[in-house]
């Protein structure tokens, strides 16, 4: 009966959620052939005499069955123990409590120029259906959703490098505090790499709702009484259509946090897509394991904060 409320619901379906991340990746990360034993010593593991391997089993917790480890890792989760890097020796909670910011930002960025790109190339399409600028923004928007960020994030990369001798990237990566021009640099074009991927749906979404608010009575009667374009779509036509455009940036969320694993490995940008990328490539069970999971928690957390949102902003959304 409980369930039955919307809000509450969500929050479970969200609890199921992150439990089926958790089990998802730690079936798939112990699928990919190698262990740790074999990631930490390399060519070295094939010298190992069985006691020897055995000991080191023993001591990564590989000895146990899956499932015994697979509770063990999710008891200590709920405890704030994510685990430790054997290779830095840091704790999991450590290295997130220092990538994830990192993310955090070059996800915002990223937002807003999608946002700024998707809406203005939106309203420019939808003002005009089916003519030549209608035309060019939606061959810009499958360009958008055509073009992988890994390439378009090696070519800005490379081009601006050779042809301009701009590449912020190729230095120790600055933090906000201590020199925050720098920073904003480096995190400027990776931001720009995903946001031209997310403005492309958020393009798309929002030509299509406002077309459909554009057909709506009030705006027809708003046009009949000579409000001007501008006026028009600004305050009668773009806030009709703000909830699926809000619903799509909540989704597209989501891309941000999964192309930024590409993307922060191109430009150097230490945040947690790129922790996720090096502790695969190192067999750290226990860094991929709970960086995915905190992954999965924020984006669950940024669509519960969009369902929220789009209630405050659209009043038959309280009503269902």
């Amino acid at each position: 009966m409980i369930a039955r409320h919307p809000l509450l619901r969500r929050v479970l379906e969200a609890v199921a959620t992150l439990l089926g991340v958790a089990v998802l990746v730690f079936v798939m990360l112990r699928a990919i052939p190698g262990d740790q034993v074999t990631a930490s010593l390399g060519t070295e593991a094939a010298a190992l005499t069985p006691a020897q391997r055995a000991a080191l089993e023993a001591y990564y917790g590989l000895d146990q069955p899956l499932p015994a480890q697979f509770l063990s890792w999710l008891a200590a989760v709920a405890t704030g123990n994510l685990g430790m890097s054997q290779r830095s020796g840091q704790s999991v909670l450590e290295m997130t409590a220092a990538a994830l910011p990192i993310t955090l930002e070059l996800a915002v960025l990223s937002l807003v120029i999608g946002l700024v790109l998707g809406v203005a190339a939106a309203m420019l399409s939808a003002s005009r259906p089916d003519s030549a600028r209608d035309a060019a923004g939606q061959a810009v928007g499958l360009a958008g959703l055509s073009v992988p960020a890994f390439l378009l994030g090696s070519a800005l990369l490379a081009l601006s490098a050779r042809f301009l001798g701009y590449n912020p990237n190729a230095e120790q990566f600055a933090a906000l505090t201590a020199d925050p021009w720098l920073h904003l640099q480096q995190l400027l074009m990776p931001a720009i790499v995903l946001g031209f991927g997310l403005a492309a749906p958020i393009m798309r979404t929002a030509r299509s709702a406002l077309l459909e608010v554009r057909s709506q009575d009030y705006v027809r009667t708003a046009r009949g009484k000579g409000v001007g374009p501008r006026r028009l779509a600004l305050r009668h036509v773009l806030p009709g259509a703000l909830v699926p455009i809000v619903t799509m940036t909540g989704l597209q969320f989501g891309y941000l946090l999964g192309g930024a694993v590409v993307v922060e490995q191109i430009f150097s940008v230490p945040g947690i897509g790129r922790q996720v990328l090096l502790g695969i490539q190192q067999k750290e069970y226990a860094v991929v394991q709970s960086t995915v999971l905190v992954i999965a928690l924020t984006f669950v957390l940024v669509n519960l904060g969009t369902d929220l949102l789009y209630r405050v902003i659209d009043p038959r959304v309280r009503a269902s």
